[in-house]
């Protein structure tokens, strides 16, 4: 299968000059994790939630409201794109070699569609899906927070480790979930609501259970990859915890599943 049969052809873009709370807007309006940049219509970058979470949670900009944030400065300028024609595992293979989660697909005349994590979500539903169960692909070395941390330690090991979300664990047990989305809008709230002369300081004090979202819809490791691609797609949930017992055993994200994707059609 091609590409430009899975892409999503609506494009919500926005241009390199407007301001961060004009991204916000955009993302929140629209529902979308990330926005392809243009410059007279020219794609000249991608930025995403990830992107900005990382930004407005680093020191040189932990001050700056939103609204002087500028889109050249936050966006990732070295795009990888793909032509319409090509196929679906070369593309799959594309997003896990570099760790990216969404390419802009192109043509002769520009940018016709972007395709994501998400979109192949979309195909792993059906007969071949439903022999196949979560303990079989899910990520078995978990990266998980307590819910005592500080906002600033799970964004540096959001950072660090390459991960858009962080299951929050108490004793074992899971407490909630911390996403990119979650922390951008833990960022953003706070410059609203904190004076500036005392942001830095104050930062430290914001913890983990102040931003995660209670009562995280999780699977278990006999589920099949057919029913957490139909939660995923319900939901809009990149990842969910894997649960035994009362354990958090594991995570399964769209990571995954494009992984078993890429290796199935490959």
């Amino acid at each position: 299968m091609q590409i430009k049969n899975l892409m999503s052809e609506e494009l919500i873009t926005i241009d390199k000059d407007q301001n961060l709370s004009d991204a916000l807007k955009l993302l929140r309006k629209h529902n979308v994790s990330r926005l392809p940049v243009t410059n007279n219509k020219q794609l000249v970058g991608i930025i995403s939630e990830r992107d900005i979470a990382d930004k407005l949670g680093s020191s040189k900009y932990e001050s700056m409201p939103a609204s002087r944030l500028h889109i050249s400065s936050v966006m990732v300028k070295d795009v990888i794109t793909v032509p319409e024609t090509m196929q679906l595992d070369e593309v799959a293979k594309l997003m896990l070699e570099n760790g990216i989660g969404s390419v802009p697909v192109m043509n002769d005349e520009g940018m016709v569609g972007i395709v994501s994590k998400a979109d192949f979500v979309t195909l792993a539903v059906g007969i071949a899906f439903d022999k196949i169960t979560v303990k079989e692909i899910m990520t078995k070395d978990l990266i998980a927070v307590s819910s005592t941390e500080r906002l600033v330690h799970a964004r540096r090991l959001m950072k660090d480790s390459h991960v858009g979300r962080l299951p929050v664990v108490d004793d074992e047990k899971l407490a909630g979930m911390v996403t990119s989305k979650d922390l951008m809008r833990a960022f953003i709230d706070f410059r609203k609501k904190v004076p500036e002369k005392y942001q830095k300081s104050q930062i430290k004090e914001v913890l983990v259970e102040d931003i995660m979202s209670m009562n995280p819809t999780f699977t278990s490791k006999d589920a099949t990859i057919s029913e957490v691609a139909k939660i995923m797609m319900e939901t809009g949930y990149n990842g969910l915890p894997v649960v035994e017992g009362t354990n958090v055993v594991g995570i399964i994200t769209q990571t995954d599943i494009l992984r078993l994707i890429e290796k199935l059609e490959s």
